[in-house]
């Protein structure tokens, strides 16, 4: 189990940069786009593809899953990995669709199995799947990515090498809502970028989670 406190960290941040307003996007379906788009490359490059395919299909779900596969390919070409991704884009919007996009309902069907149901589709890993469960399925969850693994690698002097190894030892704390979830998960990416590199910052960061 990490020695760092969630709610402190939680608070801290809030504190020092404000609410991060994550995730960026005008529906959840643009989160789960923007979910996809974003793995192995950074966001810049995803909002690339993003504005291409809101471009070109103003992000319905029935004109995106008609689209050639090449064409789809082309769209997000700029998001990289794109064959892939294109695969799984088709893959978790049929899966979506099969279900009528209705996500209560997809929740309460699957229950605690959910993110196992997930991480069967093609292409979702378990950052994408936790994305998901934070940011549509509106559940409490800790999202582990690379800024999270440096951070918490830092605070606890141990080297979280992959995803799950960070996201197994963290409990969330019961009292959290699914808002302070997601909030939390762009605070530690603000942070991440703007103080990974200060080291005065990174030990206030840690002084204070002491205290």
């Amino acid at each position: 189990m990490t020695n760092v406190s969630i709610e402190k960290l939680y608070k801290y941040l809030l504190k020092e940069i404000g609410p991060s307003g994550w995730w960026p996007a005008d529906s959840k379906l643009e989160i789960i786009l923007g979910a996809i788009l974003v793995q192995n490359t950074n966001w810049a490059n995803a909002d690339k593809a993003l504005k291409q395919l809101k471009k070109q299909t103003d992000l319905d779900p029935h004109r995106i899953l008609a689209l050639e596969k090449s064409r789809l390919q082309e769209l997000i070409y700029s998001a990289g990995f794109y064959k892939n991704k294109a695969l799984t884009i088709q893959a978790v919007f049929e899966w979506f669709q099969l279900q009528h996009w209705d996500y209560q309902q997809i929740a309460k069907k699957y229950d605690l199995n959910l993110r196992k149901e997930l991480l069967k589709l093609r292409g979702v890993g378990q950052e994408t799947a936790d994305v998901l469960l934070v940011y549509i399925f509106d559940q409490v969850a800790f999202i582990a990515d690379a800024y999270a693994r440096k951070i918490f690698s830092y605070l606890d002097q141990r080297d979280y090498k992959n995803y799950g190894e960070l996201q197994q030892e963290i409990q969330m704390p019961e009292s959290f809502t699914y808002l302070e979830a997601q909030d939390l998960h762009g605070l530690i990416d603000n942070f991440g970028k703007r103080y990974l590199k200060d080291s005065q910052a990174m030990e206030e960061l840690k002084a204070t989670l002491k205290d």
